[in-house]
């Protein structure tokens, strides 16, 4: 079935069977957005604030978010070497305080903080990482005194205006996966994320790790299979702790949008633009295929029919390419200000997401950045809110990670007081069952319709287990039903609860 339709009319409908029939909203689909902290993009909104107006900030960005409909954060933790959370051997961010290496000040632990905010607004926190990146320029009092660079300086290279780790070296690889697993095994986080910086993007002089080329050559041939080689072994290795550690935990990778172009590889995409797998050393496609990780994340920062790298032509190549993983599209929400090239086209954007839900193999969107969404770019948070996330879809779940759905939540009651409702349950815990519920979904009808949980309009709230108890407000002149089913950590319905008649 082709995919494609004329994208000259307004995308609201497909024909099927001599029909229009509306583009319906998915029940599971994943939603998400950047939060990036590295230069105070996103949060906090500038560096030194008291630790309340930082608490505040993020509150509100992610009660924005949640009427947005995401269902998931992608909290930058680590900006470059140094730490968002207070459990790390590596300085705090400046980004927070203004000087690295200093606290919040009241103390408080941001990603902690983060994650417990993010849970009660039933949304998931993925903790975002960049492997490589140690500095962001080279003026030495933006270093703390206890940075590594100090400790190790045979660890790091300078490439352009930054500092960046070493890939070649091994010691480089095990430290970097004991930075990751040490977040994972202290704090409750739903994923682990990288973005597109790996090998620094080239500049005009030579990357500079000649020597480590002939002091661990592995009998590698070239220094550019050598370098994607050095990537390949640091995703393994991460790849290889976090299922050893917890083997439902999300681990994903966002490149940039292009793979390779078919100018140099019959199997890339119909583009002729910058190309990660050759001047990134990322070897995306690769990732993918011997399972290492469980999405792909490309960055798709362009409009449809643009003729370097297409929006349709690389959601497609993705889609061919995915090797039964998940493919969330990365979308540049940050480009709707500029007014060339379809980007003044208000439909631009929200045809790019009807676009993705017409293919089967992928999953769903990300989005940057935080503030190009809650700012209404081109009017696009109002059309999120009012018909793309209207309503709320629980992340598809990772078929290939072996599982069981939860036991079902039982003793579904329900108590009025005074304009609300207050619904409770037992859990297969509080019964002496042992359980795998992550959350609760629950769904309210009116007092006659028919039950259906297929359907996302009946999804009033998603709760983070162990809570078991929920306060609503109603309207007391109309009667409601409510059922309740749990999710383990891979997003696993289970079988419905008992419904309730309040």
């Amino acid at each position: 079935m082709n995919k494609r339709y004329n994208l000259l009319l307004p995308i609201l409908f497909f024909l099927l069977g001599g029909k229009l029939v509306a583009q319906q909203t998915p029940k599971t689909e994943f939603r998400a957005v950047w939060v990036a902290t590295v230069k105070n993009i996103d949060w906090p909104s500038k560096p030194g604030l008291h630790s309340s107006s930082q608490q505040e900030e993020l509150i509100k960005l992610f009660d924005e978010h949640e009427k947005n409909g995401m269902n998931a954060i992608f909290l930058q933790v680590r900006p470059s070497a140094d730490a968002l959370y207070a459990k790390s051997n590596e300085p705090w961010t400046m980004f927070l305080s203004g000087k690295q290496g200093l606290a919040p000040e009241p103390f408080y632990d941001p990603l902690a903080f983060a994650i417990a905010e993010a849970h009660k607004r039933g949304m998931e926190l993925h903790a975002w990482f960049n492997p490589y990146r140690a500095t962001n320029d080279l003026d030495t009092a933006n270093v703390s005194s206890n940075h590594l660079l100090y400790k190790k300086p045979d660890w790091f290279f300078t490439y352009g205006t930054k500092k960046y780790f070493n890939p070649g070296l091994p010691e480089v690889r095990d430290y970097i996966t004991k930075i990751i697993t040490n977040v994972v095994r202290n704090y409750d986080v739903d994923g682990v994320h990288f973005d597109d910086y790996f090998y620094p993007y080239p500049d005009k002089q030579a990357m500079p790790d000649s020597l480590t080329f002939k002091a661990y050559p592995r009998g590698i041939m070239t220094i550019d299979d050598w370098r994607r080689d050095n990537v390949d072994l640091l995703i393994k290795q991460v790849s290889d702790s976090l299922r050893a550690i917890q083997p439902y935990l999300k681990f994903g990778i966002s490149p940039s949008g292009i793979y390779r172009n078919m100018k140099e590889d019959p199997q890339g995409s119909e583009t002729t633009g910058f190309q990660h797998y050759s001047q990134l050393y990322a070897d995306s496609k690769k990732w993918l295929q011997q399972g290492w990780i469980d999405y792909i994340n490309p960055q798709i920062y362009f409009p449809f029919n643009y003729a370097p790298a297409a929006y349709e032509k690389l959601v497609d190549w993705w889609a061919k390419n995915a090797f039964g993983k998940h493919v969330y599209i990365g979308h540049g929400v940050y480009r709707l200000v500029e007014d060339k090239n379809g980007w003044n086209d208000k439909q631009q954007m929200p045809n790019q997401i009807r676009y993705l839900r017409n293919n089967p193999h992928i999953q769903g969107s990300v989005f940057f950045s935080s503030k190009s969404v809650t700012h209404n770019l081109g009017g696009f948070q109002d059309s999120l809110r009012q018909n793309f996330y209207k309503y709320k879809a629980i992340p598809p779940v990772m078929t290939w990670l072996s599982d069981t759905a939860p036991s079902a939540p039982e003793h579904l009651i329900a108590k009025k007081e005074k304009g609300k409702i207050i619904l409770s349950w037992k859990s297969a815990n509080q019964m002496g069952v042992s359980s795998s519920v992550r959350k609760y979904v629950l769904y309210q009808f009116d007092k006659k319709e028919e039950i259906d949980l297929g359907n996302p309009a009946k999804i009033i709230k998603v709760i983070w287990a162990p809570a078991n108890q929920i306060e609503l407000h109603i309207n007391k002149r109309k009667k409601h039903q409510y059922i309740l089913t749990a999710l383990n950590f891979n997003n696993r319905e289970s079988k419905p609860s008992n419904i309730i008649n309040k």
